[in-house]
């Protein structure tokens, strides 16, 4: 029997959805994710997070190399069995520091630290315990909250009088946040949520992947920047954007972290994380906390591609952020405005549902450090072919800037 056929000879749902997404990158004319041109030498590259350039500085590479060197690939073996002598711990420390916290777990990906912090910490909640996810809110806080009993409760998009209607409809619970967002690159509203959830007894997960690195006085987040760090129970974030790396992280109370990597399933069942991984972050930590000229050069370039994109007509609202969003609507223009960009060496990203809302996707520029002025004269006069492209969204909120 074909795999595609179930016992009744019909199709299998599985395949229908193979068909429907087949059918939809036809209406694109071209892969959005495939069919693109190999970078060459001179392209813009704007779809990477690694906002401060790190990716390839000498300190990074080469505390990589040398803990290859040492240890080859390191120890097969799950998270559990990581010993207090190990780097790691040494590592889990440093940024314990770095974000003026009490403890922090390392984790496999920032997707194992979301998810696997919220099922250990719903799982014992009574049935029925509310959580309240942004809609905008990476999908891994809504992956961790599904399965563990909870009710979801979405609220608007950074609206806090949505969300303080549904606590006072459904009580105290827990509260799921990014505080830099993605694919719109605005914040949360950090003050008001937190005050928010001291006032109806709710715990606060504030994802900061994109925070890290770029917002903060060192580069240690939306949180500590605006002095809320005492006030939020958990902070996650991926290193994979300003840390240039490859893993997830839980800032805590250090009874929870002495607790959290026994019982959460992704840290149990999933292999360490592995000596060049660890020794690429510490020193990417030391180069975020010691380099103020890139984090500095990063928000000059960020200014000024926001305000070129402006006088050609793109609007990159509610950003304000090394995330430019190009909004683009329905996928026909994503297509378009994509490989427009892609022809003339400008290189971002898309995103489309179920990423992003149906018909709101959006063609994401990402600035970096090491942009030149050069550069960005470039990716303005490219966007200004398809400015008419852009479907800019009615914005109540202004983003600020860091300290």
């Amino acid at each position: 029997m074909p795999s595609s056929c179930n016992a009744g000879g019909g199709e299998l749902p599985l395949m229908s959805s193979v068909t429907a997404w087949e059918d939809r990158v036809r209406h694109w004319g071209r892969h959005l994710f495939r069919d693109r041109p190999t970078p060459r030498p001179g392209d813009v590259i704007l779809f990477s997070n690694d906002y401060l350039a790190l990716s390839r500085h000498p300190r990074v590479v080469g505390a990589q190399q040398q803990a290859l060197a040492e240890h080859g690939t390191g120890m097969m073996m799950s998270g559990v069995f990581v010993l207090d002598s190990d780097p790691q711990r040494r590592f889990e420390e440093d940024m314990a520091d770095f974000l003026q916290g009490p403890a922090v777990v390392a984790c496999q990906s920032g997707w194992d630290a979301n998810v696997g912090l919220l099922q250990a910490l719903l799982g014992p909640q009574p049935e029925g315990h509310p959580v309240y996810v942004d809609l905008l809110a990476h999908a891994s806080l809504w992956a961790g909250s599904n399965g563990t009993g909870c009710a979801l409760h979405p609220f608007v998009h950074n609206d806090t009088g949505h969300l303080e209607r549904l606590m006072a409809q459904h009580g105290p619970g827990t509260v799921c946040i990014d505080t830099l967002y993605s694919t719109t690159g605005d914040v949360a509203p950090l003050t008001e949520i937190v005050a928010l959830c001291r006032r109806h007894g709710c715990a606060l997960v504030a994802d900061e992947s994109h925070a890290l690195g770029v917002h903060g006085p060192l580069g240690n987040g939306l949180a500590v920047e605006l002095g809320l760090h005492e006030h939020i129970p958990f902070r996650t974030a991926s290193l994979a954007k300003a840390f240039a790396g490859r893993a997830g992280i839980i800032a805590c109370d250090q009874r929870v972290a002495d607790w959290l990597p026994f019982h959460s399933l992704n840290a149990i069942y999933s292999s360490t994380l592995l000596p060049q991984d660890i020794a690429g972050l510490h020193a990417a930590l030391h180069v975020i906390r010691t380099d103020d000229v890139r984090r500095k050069r990063l928000w000059t370039v960020t200014d000024r591609l926001h305000a070129a994109l402006r006088e050609v007509g793109c609007d990159t609202r509610p950003s304000a952020g090394p995330i430019l969003p190009l909004h683009a609507g329905p996928d026909a223009n994503l297509a378009e405005i994509q490989h427009h960009l892609d022809e003339r060496g400008i290189l971002g990203a898309a995103f489309l549902p179920p990423t992003t809302p149906r018909n709101r996707a959006i063609h994401r520029l990402t600035a970096h450090s090491e942009l030149t002025d050069e550069q960005i004269n470039r990716v303005a006069e490219a966007c200004a072919g398809i400015a008419h492209l852009i479907r800019p969204r009615p914005q109540t909120r202004r983003t600020p800037k860091p300290t």
